[in-house]
């Protein structure tokens, strides 16, 4: 039964997160979390590999087809902060974790930022429309964002989620799909960066392979369900839904910093 779980949870979350380009570990991660299936560093992991896993996906679909929405010239030193951002947050979450007895506790903290993050997201949205935004397009400045975008991702083990899209939104002045490819590849070279770093150092927390197994296959298949529906529907639903799943994600972020409190 926690087996079908499991999966369901990593699909719907994977869809949602292909439709939406929040990556499906902000769903994911808190969810598990709520839950209690397995420790704070396990869930973070496996996330972290499940929206990998989706987002490769995505990524090489979105190459193949020829109509990727990704401007490499903003894209690549977006990806290369990410990349470095990815390894320093992995780095945050090691420090977090070890200076607290309690291994919970970098739970509520995870908990605390990300339901930070999720508020202001939610807000900006809402918002979106009245707020004048910028279209940078200096490397230099596209990698200290991207660096930005990698360490939450990799700390809070969500792959990116609701902050890429409103960086995008604010910064490149990206319209809503076009910002949800963007942070599809944004999150891949995080979390490939991420999921490199913990092997390096040794780092990766006890967990089961079939579990392994299990939410990747929940992720790929979200993924290629998700894209599908991406294309037929209209922005403005993207939105709707958007704004959905952050009062949704709000929600279940104030339970799990009371429950690790």
């Amino acid at each position: 039964m926690i087996l079908i779980l499991v999966f369901l949870i990593c699909f719907f979350a994977s869809v949602a997160g292909a439709i939406c380009g929040i990556g499906g570990g902000v769903i994911i991660k808190p969810v598990l979390d709520a839950f209690g299936i397995m420790s704070v560093s396990a869930i973070s992991f496996l996330s972290g590999c499940t929206v990998l896993s989706m987002t490769t996906y995505s990524v090489i679909r979105s190459k193949q087809s020829g109509a990727s929405r990704i401007d490499q010239r903003t894209g690549f030193p977006l990806a290369v902060g990410a990349a470095i951002g990815g390894v320093f947050g992995k780095y945050l979450f090691q420090i977090i974790k070890n200076m607290s007895p309690d291994p919970d506790r970098v739970g509520a903290v995870q908990a605390l930022c990300l339901l930070i993050v999720t508020l202001g997201t939610l807000i900006y949205t809402i918002k979106k429309n009245q707020i004048k935004t910028r279209r940078v397009t200096h490397p230099a400045v596209c990698v200290v964002i991207g660096l930005f975008l990698g360490i939450m991702s990799s700390f809070l083990g969500i792959g990116g989620g609701p902050i890429n899209l409103v960086v995008l939104f604010y910064f490149f002045s990206m319209d809503t799909k076009t910002a949800a490819e963007n942070s599809l590849y944004v999150i891949f070279f995080s979390q490939l960066a991420s999921l490199i770093s913990s092997i390096v150092t040794g780092t990766i927390p006890d967990f089961s392979i079939g579990m392994l197994v299990l939410m990747v296959c929940g992720g790929i298949c979200g993924g290629m369900f998700g894209r599908k529906v991406n294309k037929k529907l209209a922005e403005t639903s993207v939105d709707k839904l958007f704004i959905g799943l952050m009062v949704l994600m709000i929600l279940i972020n104030i339970y799990n910093i009371y429950k690790f409190m």
